[in-house]
């Protein structure tokens, strides 16, 4: 199904609301682009789940429904569902692993609990869980069948693991003003109190030197994790690196933060710049992200 853009509800869903992603599969093949909308929109649905429900229960609910329609899909009877529709597609056309995307739905559960990552370590399993995941299975879809072996596999999966933390712990800074209207906190526990951040100001909406010092150790980890994965690019087919291409803009939002003092609210972390396309079609062309 498809609108009056030319793109489908998924590919609709994703410009609006992940267009940061909208813009990598803008680079993928032909035959990966519909399929990438549909996971990332099927991510999109269980991103929000906290956002959606008033009370943990319900949100416990909403993820067993998505559960349960997984099942479906590799049963073969898919919900009457656009976007559980569109994902068994791109299950069925790359053999997408199931117990990736429970995963990936599991993980969501931590959205759902009224508590703080205890540690820096502890964030990024979630982030991996998530951001990493998320990002395997876009790979997968990019690539046909044919194309994967033994070491590849490997060299990909490693690359999505890096290049998953770099993008959740980016999306986790930039996410903070979100989170701290709803009184909820993704910052690691030990730094928060390494720092001595006062959460009664950052649910003012408010910035502090506290904050930005925290930030910017995120932001540190984050360039470590890039580094990672771009020293497999070599060992990792072209047409897998589309997804990959979130490099390239993690490293905008980073000069952002650099130039603001990594002040997390500044509004200039939610727009990627008129050039973006431009560099990232470059790097395409160059195969790097």
């Amino acid at each position: 199904m498809s609108n009056d853009t030319g793109l489908s509800y998924c590919g609709e869903d994703i410009k609006k609301n992940d267009y940061d992603r909208y813009l990598t599969c803008l680079f993928a093949k032909d035959f990966a682009r519909e399929n990438l909308f549909a996971l990332y929109a099927f991510n999109q649905e269980i991103a929000k789940t906290a956002e959606v429900v008033s009370e943990p229960l319900t949100g416990m609910i909403r993820l067993q429904w998505w559960r349960e329609a997984i099942e479906g899909i590799y049963e073969g009877s898919p919900r009457k569902h656009l976007v559980v529709e569109a994902l068994a597609k791109a299950v069925k056309d790359h053999g997408l692993k199931r117990e990736k995307l429970d995963e990936f739905i599991n993980a969501r559960e931590f959205d759902l609990e009224d508590t703080v990552p205890l540690s820096l370590e502890y964030l990024e399993d979630y982030v991996e869980k998530t951001s990493s995941t998320l990002l395997s299975l876009a790979t997968d879809i990019t690539l046909k069948k044919s194309d994967l072996d033994k070491g590849v596999n490997e060299a990909l999966e490693l690359a999505c693991q890096s290049m998953g933390l770099a993008w959740g712990l980016l999306g986790i800074i930039r996410a903070t003003p979100f989170y701290a209207a709803k009184k909820r906190i993704y910052l690691p526990q030990d730094l928060m109190n390494e720092h001595e951040l006062n959460t009664s100001t950052l649910f003012e909406l408010k910035s502090s030197p506290e904050l930005r010092a925290i930030t910017t150790i995120l932001t540190e980890q984050i360039k470590i994790h890039l580094s990672k994965a771009r020293r497999l690019s070599g060992e990792i087919p072209k047409p897998a690196k589309s997804p990959l291409l979130l490099g390239v803009l993690a490293d905008q939002y980073i000069k952002r933060l650099e130039g603001n003092n990594y002040d997390p609210f500044d509004a200039a972390l939610h727009h990627p710049k008129a050039s973006v396309p431009w560099k990232l079609m470059w790097a395409n062309i160059c195969s790097r992200y």
